[in-house]
């Protein structure tokens, strides 16, 4: 009968043999991952430890496994640990937060002792990869659920505009850019960047022309659950046309009515 440590290394052979075959392109991407995690549902909120494994994705869902390092297989061939492995489906998945290093896979269940907060699974890559590869599988593996924080490459840019991203604490400084089915931001602050479909916008919004705000799907974590603005001050005006324009594309599929022009809207209020 074979023990359980050779069952472990065999488990291990596969998954690091699956990353290396994995061609560029396919229907399955998998990546090398850390994978940082509360101690458990009694600890406290900022008590990590992490894990190191592999991420798989793919038209299924999202999985992973956790692999021994190097340095711990030889005292685990006495008593082989439980390693983790989770699976999702997609349907499963309330956020997907995506950066060029950093993975948050947000779910639906709740965290015991946490006063129903959902639980996370957060994964980072090694300094010199990037989940560039998933943002593009998995842009349409998803609707407004998924959160690219990174900024998309636009083929037919409509106009942009150097802008500042206000923050809580610090804002980042970057070029809005909007295009025919997305709007992108685009700063060299790290995770700051963002590329939302339509769809993945609310609303958007301005009281003068150096003032823009988008509303999005986004979850905010100043509270909890509900949906993330983006407030930027611009760097040069935001042309009236511009503006009705773009409110008119991202509200065009909600049944509303529309004033093409500001004398219309004053003309219909006399």
């Amino acid at each position: 009968m074979e023990h359980r440590s050779q069952k472990a290394h065999r488990v291990v052979g596969l998954f690091v043999a699956l990353l290396a075959l994995t061609p560029v392109g396919a229907a399955e991407l998998t990546f090398q991952v850390r994978h940082d995690r509360p101690l458990s549902d009694h600890a406290r909120v900022f008590k990590k430890k992490a894990s190191e494994g592999v991420l798989t994705i793919n038209d299924q869902g999202i999985g992973y496994q956790q692999v021994l390092p190097e340095n711990k297989r030889k005292k685990a061939s006495k008593k082989p640990p439980k390693l983790e492995s989770v699976q999702f489906d997609y349907q499963d998945i309330q956020e997907l937060w995506i950066s060029p290093d950093k993975l948050v896979l947000v779910t639906y269940k709740d965290r015991k002792w946490f006063l129903g907060i959902d639980k996370e699974f957060e994964f980072l890559v090694p300094k010199g990869q990037t989940f560039e590869a998933a943002y593009t599988m998995l842009e349409d593996k998803l609707d407004r659920r998924f959160v690219a924080a990174m900024a998309d490459t636009q083929a037919n840019l409509l106009w942009e505009l150097p802008v500042k991203l206000q923050g809580t604490i610090k804002g980042s400084e970057g070029t809005l850019q909007v295009g025919p089915d997305r709007i992108v931001y685009k700063t060299d602050q790290a995770r700051q960047s963002r590329t939302w479909r339509y769809q993945d916008i609310e609303n958007v919004s301005t009281s003068d022309h150096y003032q823009l705000t988008l509303t999005t799907y986004e979850r905010a974590k100043t509270h909890y659950g509900s949906m993330k603005g983006f407030n930027f001050q611009l760097k040069r005006p935001l042309d009236e046309k511009r503006f009705e324009a773009l409110w008119k594309r991202l509200n065009q599929d909600k049944g509303l009515q529309f004033l093409t022009s500001i004398e219309e809207r004053n003309q219909t209020l006399k």
